[in-house]
């Protein structure tokens, strides 16, 4: 399994960290909005900023809440509608091999 992307921050301050993983839990807990959609609406978020790990670990996250290849697809059409042509190329990328 790859190093967690924060890794070198939970050493630098495992205080600050403690506490936003605690946030990262709130916010990604299923309320009035599932789980599922939100981490869709966090692969959207990191599609149209060009984050291609981003993706891909959000992807792999919402298929294991439940989330289908359509649904994220349909991720990736809002995404790039708002996003533009950048975000077909980084969701790409980044599906190879999670979804085909």
């Amino acid at each position: 399994m790859p190093e967690h992307p924060l890794s070198t921050l939970k050493k630098l301050d495992p205080a600050y960290m403690n506490e936003f993983e605690k946030m990262e839990d709130l916010v990604f807990s299923d309320g009035a909005l599932p789980k599922k959609v939100k981490l869709l609406m966090a692969l959207a978020f990191d599609a149209a900023n060009g984050a291609a790990n981003g993706v891909m670990a959000l992807a792999r996250q919402a298929m294991a809440a439940g989330a289908t290849k359509q649904e994220i697809a349909e991720t990736v059409r809002v995404a790039a509608m708002l996003g533009g042509e950048g975000t077909l190329y980084t969701a790409s990328r980044a599906l190879k091999g999670i979804v085909d």
